[in-house]
């Protein structure tokens, strides 16, 4: 029988050390070394891993969503960090923030993607 005592997610990047800086100290979370990789400590109690990867390929969707309360100060504050927004050809919607306003539509969460320096796909959304 399956019976799985927990669960967590993982990804790879091209560079360890850059990784854990953005996470921890761009990104403001909760990084510790755990054997070849990190664990990232994410809102709410879960984890993911994240590992050095040789011949890593950034992952073309999106791997962490975070949730916030109010998307256009999360969008500052990514900004005031450092971060620039994704801004993806062929999505209607998108202001001159770089927010895709789908609250407004009914078609979904306000949701913008950004990148980290292993160039794989994050977002925040409303």
């Amino acid at each position: 029988m399956f019976s799985p005592k927990s669960a967590f997610s993982g990804f790879s990047v091209d560079d360890l050390a850059r990784a854990t800086t953005f996470y921890s100290s761009t990104l403001g979370l909760t990084v510790e070394a755990d054997g070849v990789g990190a664990r990232i400590h994410l809102p709410g109690g879960a984890t993911v891993f994240f590992y050095p990867k040789p011949d890593h390929q950034p992952a073309t969707f999106t791997i962490l969503n975070f949730e916030v309360d109010d998307i256009d100060d999360a969008v500052a504050s990514l900004a005031a960090r450092g971060v620039a927004l994704e801004r993806y050809e062929g999505i209607e919607g998108v202001d001159e923030q770089g927010v895709l306003r789908g609250r407004a539509r009914n078609l979904g969460p306000d949701i913008a993607w950004f990148l980290d320096p292993a160039r794989n796909v994050l977002s925040v959304l409303h």
